[in-house]
């Protein structure tokens, strides 16, 4: 679709913005980063020239894409971090990691830096990885994460995480908090006494 001639309106830019977000959100979420931006200006209805006014770079498209994902997990790192349980709060901070990355295949790539268009990422990746390095100290102190746990044994763990978008999208979430409840128990010192937590439904693959 060809952009207009005349000069759009206020309105108009407000909703040509607001449809490009949306569908870069939906598009991103679903395909990767991958995806080319004629592809989300296609999908938005709007020409790459409306695009590119609004978002000169794909760096910048994908930092307004993520906004609310980027604030739900600054939110779950301060919530951990001033939980005054330890292992309880690293136990909700992989939890609610492991649903974000679930929700989206973009944001998980973005947040593992994979693309270098998403290189803003790098920050909250860093200070998720320093709140999780804080969380384990504490967890460790208590003597309910295994001692030799270190940081990137959670990067080793969110590499592994981002099989399941490969999954059916009405399993994929399921998937998620099944795989982060086995992962909570591989982090366990030791087994708790009596029945071991009981876990999610296991979704159908």
């Amino acid at each position: 679709m060809t952009d207009r001639l005349s000069h759009p309106t206020r309105s108009d830019a407000r909703d040509n913005r607001a449809r490009i977000l949306e569908t870069a959100r939906a598009v991103f979420g679903e395909e990767g980063l991958g995806t080319p931006l004629r592809e989300v200006a296609r999908q938005a209805g709007v020409g790459p020239a409306t695009l590119y006014r609004h978002f000169p770079t794909k760096q910048a498209l994908i930092v307004d894409a993520f906004a609310e994902q980027r604030g739900a997990c600054h939110a779950a790192v301060r919530d951990a971090l001033a939980d005054p349980d330890a292992w309880r709060g690293f136990r909700t901070l992989i939890e609610r990691i492991c649903e974000l990355h679930a929700h989206s295949r973009g944001f998980a790539d973005a947040f593992m830096a994979t693309f270098p268009e998403a290189m803003d990422f790098a920050a909250d990746r860093e200070r998720t990885l320093r709140a999780v390095a804080e969380l384990s100290r504490r967890a460790q102190k208590t003597g309910l994460l295994r001692p030799g746990f270190v940081v990137d044994d959670l990067v080793l763990m969110l590499m592994a995480h981002r099989g399941l978008q490969d999954a059916p999208q009405a399993a994929r979430y399921a998937a998620s908090r099944r795989f982060a409840a086995y992962v909570i128990e591989a982090f366990r010192a030791a087994p708790e006494t009596g029945a071991p937590t009981p876990l999610p439904p296991a979704p159908h693959l």
